[in-house]
């Protein structure tokens, strides 16, 4: 598999926000969302094997592993190695955009899934099988940039009762182009059982830096 990056830091989003997590970043993906903050593991990257990569992830020690990209579901070995972490015991997340279907990872991994707003420039791409892979444990995200991605996102929310198919359902400020206060007036304005989440990750180290 080709990984751009295997490193140990504070999780900034989800339900896990604020843990110790390993974070392995696939390289490659076939999005291009207008705030992408990765668009360094489009390209380039390391050769690694199922085996390598673990022994990476017992190096750095921890629970939480977390994998992301990129999009990671574009690799094949991703299968694997989420079937080799679980049974070493650690705690596994996949963060996909939601285009890939999901339904070949095993049920025990946390997903998070993207749905992508209009303001995202890649809008209409997820993949509504999803839903029927979900469950209560998994956590759905929508990074808002503007008034009409939220109203999408909360129309979404609303014609395929989110609520009682995921755990979490997460709205983002778009960093950099939305002041998380603004959303937050718009959540509570709507009433809208939802977490805000922010990249905390940005907040303690510089946004723009690798490997935190």
């Amino acid at each position: 598999m080709v990984i751009t990056e295997i490193f140990k830091s504070i999780q900034g989003e989800s339900n896990f926000a604020g843990l110790p997590c390993v974070f392995i970043r696939l390289t490659g993906c076939n999005l291009r969302c207008h705030w992408c903050d990765t668009a360094y593991a489009f390209h380039g990257g390391q050769k690694m094997t199922v085996g390598e990569v673990m022994a990476r992830v017992q190096q750095l020690g921890g629970e939480l592993v977390e994998l992301t990209g990129g999009e990671p579901l574009l690799q094949d070995d991703v299968y694997p190695l989420t079937d080799n972490l679980l049974a070493e015991g650690f705690k596994v997340l996949v963060e996909t955009s939601g285009e890939r279907n999901i339904g070949r990872l095993p049920r025990e991994v946390v997903k998070v899934l993207d749905v992508k707003c209009p303001g995202s420039g890649e809008g209409g791409t997820f993949c509504l099988d999803n839903l029927n892979s979900i469950d209560q444990k998994d956590q759905i995200k929508f990074v808002i940039a503007n008034e009409s991605d939220f109203r999408f996102a909360s129309g979404f929310m609303a014609e395929h009762d989110l609520r009682n198919r995921v755990q979490e359902i997460i709205l983002s400020p778009a960093f950099g182009q939305l002041p998380p206060r603004q959303l937050a007036d718009w959540i509570l304005r709507d009433g809208l059982k939802v977490r805000l989440g922010l990249q905390i990750h940005k907040f303690i180290w510089d946004p723009e830096a690798r490997g935190v």
